[in-house]
This record gives structure tokens, C-alpha cells and sequence, in this order.
């Protein structure tokens, strides 16, 4: 069982940056795909970033709205992933959920929310034009 807790959200202008954090319990996190997902009201959640697990390190993904702006990371000793948000736009607003993918095996990089076991509360995150 793995508890998922974010943090950082707010609200802030456009261009500006934000940095959202995920705490989570486990004693093999460093084993799960980690992710981050979104929803805007009356949208369906959906992937933001995800990364990914393998012998020789990890590797991150993006869906390309978010390409080049956002940048996830993870730091197995504390437990914790990171969603570094740059250049926000008005379009980024949504509620942020961090998600943990159980048994996806080295270089995995599952994007939809069924393939994510854990989830967290949520954090919102508005962005002002």
C-alpha cells in the first residue's frame, strides 16, 4: 500500500513557475513509476508526466503540452517526486495528481490513469492571464 500526499499548489500569473511535491510511503518506492496527472473542470483527467524506472537509472516523459516547460523528478531517499512547472499558462489550470504505478516493468511508461495504482488528494493549481 502506498500513500500519496502533494503539496505546492496556488495561485499564480502567467509566466510564472511553481514546483509541486509528492510525499510517499513505501519502502520500494524506488521501484514504481511515478507520475502526474490533471484535470480541468468538466475535462477528463490527464497525463502530465510520468517517470520511469530501469537497472541503470531512471528516465522522464512528457505529454507535449508540457514539453520543455515542466520537468518531473524523484528523490528515492526522502521519498518524494517532484513537478517543476515553468512558463505557466492559463491552460495548466487544473487540479495536479501525483500517481504511483505498481509492477510496470524497466522502461515502462504508462500514460493513462488506469494503469496508476496510488493516488493522491490532489493539489489545484491556477494560473492568471
Amino acid at each position: 500500500q502506498v500513500q500519496l500526499v502533494e503539496s505546492g499548489g496556488g495561485l499564480v500569473q502567467a509566466g510564472d513557475s511553481l514546483r509541486l511535491s509528492c510525499a510517499a510511503s513505501g519502502r520500494t518506492f524506488s521501484r514504481y513509476t511515478m507520475g502526474w496527472f490533471r484535470q480541468a473542470p468538466g475535462k477528463e483527467r490527464e497525463f502530465v508526466a510520468g517517470i520511469s524506472w530501469s537497472w541503470t537509472g531512471y528516465s522522464a516523459y512528457y505529454t507535449d503540452s508540457v514539453q520543455g516547460r515542466f520537468t518531473i523528478s524523484r528523490d528515492n531517499a526522502k521519498n518524494m517526486v517532484y513537478l517543476r512547472m515553468n512558463s505557466l499558462k492559463p491552460e495548466d489550470t487544473a487540479v495536479y495528481y501525483c500517481a504511483a504505478a505498481d509492477g510496470v516493468g524497466p522502461h515502462g511508461r504508462p500514460t493513462l490513469s488506469i494503469e496508476y495504482d496510488y493516488w493522491g488528494q490532489g493539489t489545484q493549481v491556477t494560473v492568471s492571464s
